[in-house]
């Protein structure tokens, strides 16, 4: 597949087919995705391929609060989950639908994903803000991840609600010491794979010198 297209038409799938996904193939995702950077190449990346089904359930529900609440605010016109300003909202409605999480059960590959914490410079860790910048040594794999997976016929959806309850799903999971639940992937053969997205314009983004600069106009086509 060409790069360039692929950057600009994997978009986000939450519907598969039935059409099974074998492990071979995973690891044959996974054997792309490892050539990711990572900050001192200390590739920090782990990955439970999680096929038991009970175990799935028991990521689902401890998912669905979670996902209850971000529904709650994006549908209230606001940001879920924000560092800035976020407040949880007084009354959340419970069990509200999802199509991954209501069908876990059969979705062809679920992934989780940490990251090594002793492997990874968190250069912003000592600043008066949550820590941003060790997620450069982590999700450049998961989006090769999601790269390879198009290259195999494939789709998905990267999500981050269980990180979210990470400390009830690492028991689950065997999360080790010193790692962190960065991600949970979603990959199957997709009953449409969506190829129109919906981007803002290189104006409206980037500047010149500054982030106050003059904005740097997109190409012309």
């Amino acid at each position: 597949m060409d790069l360039q297209y692929a950057l600009r038409t994997n978009g986000t799938v939450r519907s598969f087919k039935n059409d099974p996904v074998g492990l071979d193939t995973v690891a044959a995702i996974l054997d792309d995705a490892r050539f990711a950077p990572s900050g001192g190449n200390g590739q920090p990346w782990r990955v439970a391929v999680v096929e038991d089904r009970p175990l799935r359930r028991g990521l689902a529900e401890l998912m669905q609060p979670v996902w209850d609440e971000y529904l709650e605010i994006r549908m209230a016109g606001g940001q879920p989950y924000t560092v800035v300003g976020y407040e949880t909202p007084d009354r959340i409605t419970p069990d509200k639908p999802n199509e991954l999480l209501d069908n876990i059960d059969s979705v062809p590959v679920v992934l989780a994903i940490a990251a090594d914490l002793s492997k990874i410079a968190m250069m912003d860790a000592d600043l008066d803000r949550p820590p941003m910048t060790g997620g450069g040594s982590i999700y450049p794999f998961c989006w090769n991840l999601m790269l390879s997976a198009r290259h195999h016929g494939l789709g998905g959806v990267m999500t981050t609600f269980l990180s979210r309850c990470e400390p009830e799903a690492a028991g689950l999971l065997g999360l080790p010491k010193d790692h962190a639940l960065v991600a949970t992937i979603f990959l199957g053969h997709p009953v449409r794979q969506p190829t129109r997205l919906n981007r803002e314009p290189v104006e409206s983004f980037a500047t010149i010198n500054r982030f106050d600069g003059v904005p740097l106009q997109s190409p012309t086509k």
